[in-house]
């Protein structure tokens, strides 16, 4: 660091030298000194230590102040939260479906600054961003060995538009960088590869710290990185210099002790933290996990646990670094010298080693927690999650119990609302085959919450060989997949010899991605959706995935469960969900023999004798020296556009993005925030996630979508996906709010009392009904604004932006709801519309809301961060009555950001003043 530069900085006297290995040495902010003016730092939890280390590294006396850094080093665990922290981060990572939207936004801020005469150049990330193609890839193809060649050559068919585009981001900016297809997914490849520790720049080390564009970001946090998922609007003002702003957390404490019985994986032990952390309402909290259990706990254990802090609610799932941290760096290639030095900093710091753990530095209770929350993991038991939501955990002797009695329950206690009588029944595929409620039809190895853990996909290969060797087979209409987070699985499994055995049970690799969990999990046969659809069949998919909401699977799947991947492996043997695991055999073998899940279930022994496969440094550094050096035919074959500046060619994947219409150099004068003489578009329940708001999935033809789609030439067979789609504002807004599971429950029940499904509401004041983007075209013509009313837990799921971005070009001007997710609400405030919450024990319901009212709803002038709101509520009769809101615009940043329209134009405009 140069003189100038100590000089500058408000805390320079806390710098302190830290010897390099090999020869040199650089500086830190020290926290042990800070510690010497603040004491409480030395109780702080690590994970708040680590962002104190950024607050105080970047203080400049402007955005970042000493008030900043003297209000989070004085952190008190039961305190009210009001001050926000402004968080500066190292880098950024990026998975594709949030990716290319990201890169349209940066694409069009050049344009504009091009148009108003400005250098197009001064847009450009100051931060390393790396973009991981791991969301394109679909199992159309599956149970054969050409599946991966297959799968992969239609994705590229369907997306080379997309990775044109990627190709010129690659070029025309200096730090934004891709992971091409075929490599693994985004968490995966952070965990393997991106993430190094420390980082060292102009002579000062500082720990790596990111936020992602997908809420599963948290994986990282197993590896004792502080990081979290956000929206693309939120990664881009990282990206471009912007601090992370976020109210001060409280800090849960997680003790695990003892350790997990034999038999018992990481997914069950994570099904359990689960249940356990949504049960203590956890949503924009830290936890932090400590005691002797965590330390017992492997590297991607530890990660799996973090992968699921969304399902769970957290903002992170936070494992602090000790030699399980610099073991897993070893065992995955990092060179001795990156691993000295992480180990030198960690120490230097005071943050090496887990709390409570025997030989560590810090006792129990030796640190402030909000809360503390106990688990004795040998009280852990195998389960599944499901069949609706990931905290809805079921012990696997009780799956098909549940099973039975959700299958006659209202859908309001997340049933299904069938007769009884139906459960049992066959009913016959044009092709002959008997097809009954609870049969497995999906069973797919996928996702990143397991892939990541050699631990549970070596055993999924040793059941799969014990199965194969006592004569079990699984069904071929079972639509099995293997779709690993890394080609390094694929590898293990091979030199181990198990990968043929998953084989012979159908369990073919099918792609490195995402896949089945994000809903690419390809279709059905023709006769299953014909004899599901036509006898409204619950049938099921079992997936080694951490989501699985109403139709984010597949459209015809109503019951979707979460389970190891020797679980996953098991139901696909035994076909259904109807069978009893514990007490009832997976199947006959040979001579018709009973084989039962104990027969076929590895131990802890078999599975722990052949980890030193899946822990070879060499391979993983040989792994992602071919995906720089050799990204496959298919990739260097795409050409992408050059310039600094976007062209942007006719297309049905890219357009300018219409946010920054109308942008202007000077900020709009401040108007009035109140939403005047609004209409109702939705009345909605609890739990609506992204994926019922924000279009993912399949496009159907006759969908809005689909039917404009169709007027630009585009044939139904080449539709995509609407997550690849989401460079395009045209198709995305026509898919808002369009989920097929969607109920908005202003259209009255049907006579059963079942409810309709489907993007639809009634138009004000006719009463007619039609797709929510049709009358969203209306209300817009007549210069009406609408809002939206929902109930608990509104936005929950993947951090995805167009959730806001399309409710934004809908004309939804506000969204009223009893909770909201972190990020979702996040990115309300960023694209301009009013998130609000109801006073606790109040909802639309208790107010007698029907949806033909007008509302007016009127904040305090200044918008102070969470003040109170107006709702003025018109009824039909022309009464009115009034109510009182919470305004959610949680910091004075974000009144900034909605006071000019927006995050991005108030980014652009700071980059094109300066």
């Amino acid at each position: 660091m140069s003189q100038s530069t100590r000089r500058a900085h408000s805390f320079a006297h806390v710098i302190r030298a830290l010897p390099l290995p090999g020869t040199g040495q650089a500086q830190l902010f020290s926290l042990p000194e800070l510690a010497r003016e603040f004491p409480s730092v030395n109780r702080l939890p690590q994970s708040l230590r680590i962002v104190l280390e950024s607050v105080l590294r970047h203080c400049d006396g402007e955005r970042v102040t000493p008030d900043h850094v003297t209000q989070l080093a004085c952190w008190q665990p039961n305190a009210v939260r009001t001050d926000e922290i402004p968080f500066t981060v190292a880098r950024v990572v990026l998975q594709d479906f949030t990716g290319v939207p990201l890169l349209a936004d940066l694409a069009a801020m050049r344009s504009t600054a091009q148009a108003l005469g400005r250098d197009p150049q001064r847009v450009e990330p100051l931060v390393p961003v790396d973009l991981v193609v791991d969301h394109s890839v679909t199992v159309d193809h599956y149970g054969t060995p050409d599946a991966l060649d297959l799968n992969m050559r239609l994705e590229f068919h369907r997306n080379r538009e997309r990775y044109q585009f990627m190709k010129w981001g690659m070029q025309a900016f200096d730090t934004f960088g891709v992971v091409p297809p075929g490599v693994g997914i985004v968490h995966q490849v952070n965990l393997e590869h991106l993430a190094r520790g420390v980082h060292v720049k102009d002579g000062v080390v500082y720990p790596d710290t990111l936020v992602g564009t997908d809420s599963h970001t948290t994986m990282i946090n197993g590896l004792g990185v502080v990081a979290w998922g956000v929206g693309g609007i939120e990664a881009e003002a990282a990206m471009l210099g912007q601090p992370v702003y976020f109210l001060t957390p409280d800090v849960v404490g997680f003790e695990l002790t003892g350790r997990l019985r034999e038999g018992v994986t990481a997914t069950d032990l994570v099904l359990t933290v689960t249940e356990i952390l949504r049960r203590h309402k956890v949503v924009g909290k830290f936890v932090e996990f400590f005691g002797e259990g965590t330390a017992s706990l492997s590297l991607p254990d530890r990660a799996t646990i973090a992968n699921m802090a969304p399902e769970y609610g957290a903002t992170m799932g936070f494992f602090p670094v000790d030699e399980k941290t610099l073991d897993y760096f070893l065992g995955t290639g990092r060179s001795a010298d990156e691993i000295a030095l992480f180990e030198a900093y960690f120490r230097a710091q005071g943050l090496f080693g887990v709390p409570g753990a025997p030989g560590a530095s810090q006792g129990k209770g030796e640190i402030d927690y909000s809360q503390v929350i106990s688990l004795d993991l040998g009280t852990v038991a195998p389960s599944l999650a499901g069949p609706k939501r990931p905290q809805d955990r079921i012990e696997i002797g009780q799956v098909a119990r549940r099973f039975g009695e959700l299958f006659s329950a209202p859908m309001e206690q997340g049933g299904f609302l069938q007769p009884k009588a139906k459960l049992g029944k066959a009913f016959k595929t044009r092709d002959g085959l008997a097809v009954k409620n609870g049969d497995v039809l999906i069973a797919a190895i996928t996702s990143c919450t397991n892939t990541s853990n050699p631990g549970v996909l070596l055993a999924a290969g040793l059941l799969a060989k014990k199965a194969v060797e006592k004569g079990l087979k699984v069904k071929p209409h079972i639509k099995t997949s293997l779709a690993p987070g890394s080609r390094i699985v694929t590898e293990y499994l091979r030199a181990t010899g198990l990968l043929p055995y998953l084989e012979q049970l159908g369990f073919f690799l099918a792609g490195y991605g995402c896949t089945t969990c994000i809903g690419n999990a390809g279709d059905l046969t023709p006769e299953l959706n014909d004899v599901i659809t036509q006898n409204d069949l619950v049938c099921a998919a079992v997936l080694s995935g951490n989501r699985n909401f109403e139709a984010r699977i597949h459209p015809n799947l109503k019951a979707n469960f979460l389970a190891s991947p020797p679980l996953v492996v098991a139901y696909a043997l035994a076909g259904t969900v109807m069978r009893d695991l514990m007490t009832e055999p997976v199947g006959q073998g040979k001579g018709g023999r009973d084989v039962y899940l104990g027969d076929i279930w590895p131990s802890s022994d078999e599975v722990h004798a052949l980890m030193a496969s899946a822990m070879n440094g060499a391979a993983y550094r040989d792994n992602y020296a071919r995906a720089k050096a050799e990204p496959g035919e298919l990739w260097s074959r795409i050409q992408g556009a050059s310039g600094q500046v976007y062209d942007w060619p006719a297309s049905s994947y890219i357009a300018r993005p219409p946010f920054l219409d109308g942008f202007a150099l000077q900020a709009p004068a401040a108007t009035d925030a109140a939403v005047r003489g609004a209409r109702v578009m939705a009345l909605l329940g609890d739990s609506i996630t992204t994926d019922h708001i924000s279009p993912a999935g399949s496009i159907k033809a006759s969908s809005p979508a689909g039917l404009w789609l169709q007027a630009q030439g585009v044939k139904p067979a080449d539709f995509n996906s609407y997550g690849a789609r989401r460079g395009h504002h045209e198709v995305m807004v026509r898919g808002t709010f369009a989920n097929v599971r969607i109920k908005n429950l202003m259209i009255p029940p049907r006579a059963d009392g079942s409810r309709e499904e489907g993007g639809l509401t009634l138009l004000q004041p006719t009463g007619e009904k039609m797709a929510i983007f049709d009358a969203a075209q209306r209300y817009q013509a007549q210069g009406v604004p609408t809002v939206v009313f929902a109930g608990e837990e509104y936005g929950t799921g993947s951090s995805r932006d167009w959730a806001a971005k399309g409710t934004r070009l809908l004309g939804i001007r506000a969204v009223v709801a009893r909770s909201f997710e972190r990020i979702h609400r996040a990115n309300l405030v960023g694209m301009g519309v009013l998130p609000l919450q109801f006073r606790p024990g109040e909802s639309w319901q208790t107010l007698g809301l029907r949806g033909d009212e007008v509302i007016d709803i009127v904040p305090a002038e200044d918008l102070a961060p969470q003040s109170e709101a107006r709702l003025v509520v018109t009824r039909l009769d022309g009464t009115q009555d009034e109510h009182r809101l919470i305004l959610r615009i949680d910091t004075p940043v974000e009144v900034g950001y909605y006071r000019a329209g927006g995050i991005l134009p108030f980014v652009l405009r700071q980059l094109l003043s300066a």
